[in-house]
């Protein structure tokens, strides 16, 4: 099977650029391909909760309560601040593109980096999570948790690598059954709470008062970890231009969309889970979720698809991010903030290199970490939450700038979203810090300085590069100069192409014993190819330095009307394993001569017959 045949078997077949608007999503679609990362986070937001208020004891689990409530309150004003950002950007880009229009470009810099740092760790956190799921079930898996993370991550590549609409109809399934199975257990929690059935262990109430031994610090550090609930929610207004049409009306109407169901699944879980009186696990064996749904609903069928659909959605949480990184990383190689070969689309309209780096990255952490969300959770939510931040304020000197059609209203908007994110980077930059989120504070600006750097070298190639149009072209002479390591086909091809170009030809041999070199030059002048043939006699069995100081010779000889070409004599093997076994000087020698200056080099292919 060829190579081709492969790629369109693992692949599918190439689409043409055409078809481009044939892969953009539609609503039903764009829901669970978009949020499933912020869905999924409900998984583990709760537990996250309640296992910060566990270190003060049980007493504490009340509070639960109040910090769902202001998490809720925050994803409700995210979802209005993100509306106004997909109706003032819905080129897409989001925080990137509104950071870097209205603050400036390094601040767009540092809005993409706090993003790309975060759509990492999301599939490295929403995998782990979703193997948790699948051992708290089966616990005979815990020991392989990083290989079936690994396998998982790999998958999520293949998938997107096939192209978004195929990856979004795969996907869709488990993302509406996780949204049937948590709003019923959510549903029957609720119904039970009301009903006071005997599963129901404690009164839900709301505390007034923060008794003793329960401090402020603990409260916080119990809210910022609940705040992964909020992390996903930018990836809808990354990715406007995707939508189907009228894209921009279509984003705004799923940013809404999962607004509700995250505030509706989020609240219920964490009241639900109040109410039967769960507690976190210490030894991190089964999840609150897990305890949530077997105390509801036993450990029968219904217990099974919760824990398969959550293991699911946790899974396809990644793929948010699967479709954020590449398109983010587009948009910045776009603007030459990230290296070019990220703009370009593969065979299926799919950003290739970001889709694969991704799934490198992520993997990287999976091993490091042994697949612990515990251990990855405090890496989590800076990024996004300092992206929030700089986009809020992005839009507020927008609209105070502009002074459009309710531009007060939307300032207080953005305004209050600005001050409330800023708040929840010191919260989460304090309370986590001494937990591994220190790695995301000196990680972030070491990545603003390489991409910074990266976009001052592609200023740097377009000065040089940069071509007078009213100046007219320089005609040169040229030199050809043929490395040969002794007479046969390939040589006698590669001198009757050099004769098409110029008569001004040298062969190069390089001897390594005075012997032969002379039986060099007599078998070349018993051939007599009619052209004149250098010899040096290399004592240190090099090839690499006589020829450059040959071409340092001949440059020195000629004025600067003149330009040397060195063309390289190569074989072409008909196996791939046939390269191994010849030494490819042809292709060190070209590597040495690229790096030195006017110098042309190029390659005469002979192609061996099997």
């Amino acid at each position: 099977m060829t190579t081709n045949a492969l790629r369109r078997l693992f692949l599918g077949r190439p689409l043409k650029s055409s078809e481009a608007e044939a892969e953009k999503m539609p609503m039903w679609k764009a829901l669970p391909i978009l949020s499933s990362d912020a869905l999924s986070s409900v998984a583990y937001g709760t537990e996250q909760i309640l296992l910060e208020l566990a270190t003060v004891g049980a007493f504490a689990f009340s509070f639960s309560l109040p910090v769902a409530l202001a998490i809720i309150l925050l994803i409700g004003t995210l979802i209005l601040s993100y509306r106004q950002v997909i109706e003032a950007y819905p080129q897409g880009g989001g925080a990137y593109m509104v950071a870097k229009e209205n603050l400036g470009m390094t601040w767009g810099r540092l809005a993409g980096v706090s993003l790309l740092i975060d759509y990492t760790l999301t599939v490295a956190v929403s995998i782990s999570a979703g193997v948790l799921a699948l051992t708290s079930a089966y616990p005979a898996l815990a020991p392989d948790v990083v290989p079936i993370g690994i396998i998982f991550i790999w998958f999520m590549v293949w998938m997107n690598l096939r192209g978004t609409s195929e990856s979004g109809s795969v996907f869709a399934l488990p993302t509406y059954l996780f949204i049937f199975c948590m709003l019923s257990l959510v549903g029957k929690g609720l119904f039970d709470w009301i009903t006071g059935a005997s599963d129901i262990n404690q009164a839900v109430t709301f505390p007034t008062a923060i008794p003793t031994g329960l401090t402020w610090f603990v409260l916080l550090k119990a809210f910022s970890s609940g705040c992964s609930a909020v992390t996903g929610i930018e990836a809808i207004s990354n990715a406007v231009p995707h939508f189907r049409t009228p894209s921009a009306q279509n984003a705004k109407r799923t940013m809404v969309t999962l607004g509700l169901l995250l505030a509706v699944i989020f609240g219920g879980v964490t009241v639900v889970a109040l109410a039967y009186n769960i507690q976190p696990d210490p030894t991190g064996t089964s999840t609150v979720l897990s305890m949530v749904a077997q105390t509801a609903f036993g450990r029968g069928g219904m217990y099974l698809l919760i824990q398969l659909s959550t293991m699911l959605i946790l899974i396809l949480a990644a793929n948010t991010s699967f479709n954020g990184f590449p398109i983010l990383s587009s948009i910045m190689a776009q603007d030459k903030n990230f290296p070019r070969m990220f703009s370009n689309r593969g065979d299926r309209l799919a950003f290739n290199y970001g889709i694969i780096t991704l799934g490198l990255l992520s993997t990287g952490l999976i091993i490091i970490f042994q697949g612990q969300t515990d251990l990855l959770i405090p890496l989590y939510a800076i990024g996004v939450f300092l992206s929030f931040t700089l986009s809020q304020v992005g839009l507020v000197l927008k609209w105070y700038r502009e002074r459009n059609h309710n531009w007060v209203k939307k300032l207080i908007i953005n305004g209050f979203g600005a001050l409330v994110t800023f708040v929840v980077v010191i919260i989460f930059s304090i309370t986590k810090f001494t937990e591994g989120a220190w790695l995301v504070v000196i990680l972030t600006p070491v990545l603003l300085y390489v991409i910074t750097k990266i976009s001052k070298h592609y200023e740097n190639v377009a000065k040089q590069l940069k071509l007078d149009m009213d100046q007219p072209l320089v005609k040169k002479e040229t030199v050809v100069i043929i490395p040969v390591a002794g007479i046969h086909q390939v040589v006698a091809s590669t001198i009757a192409y050099a004769k098409t170009l110029t008569p001004n030809i040298a062969a190069f041999y390089v001897a390594f014993s005075e012997e032969e070199a002379k039986k060099m030059e007599e078998k070349w002048e018993q051939w007599d190819p009619g052209v004149r043939l250098v010899v040096f006699v290399s004592r240190y069995r090099t090839i690499s330095r006589p020829l450059l100081e040959f071409i340092d010779r001949i440059d020195n000889h000629y004025d600067k009307n003149h330009v040397i070409t060195v063309l390289l004599p190569q074989f072409i093997t008909h196996k791939w394993w046939h390269k191994l076994l010849h030494n490819q000087s042809a292709l060190r020698i070209r590597s040495l001569l690229l790096a030195r200056k006017d110098v042309v080099v190029a390659t005469v292919p002979f192609h061996l017959q099997d």
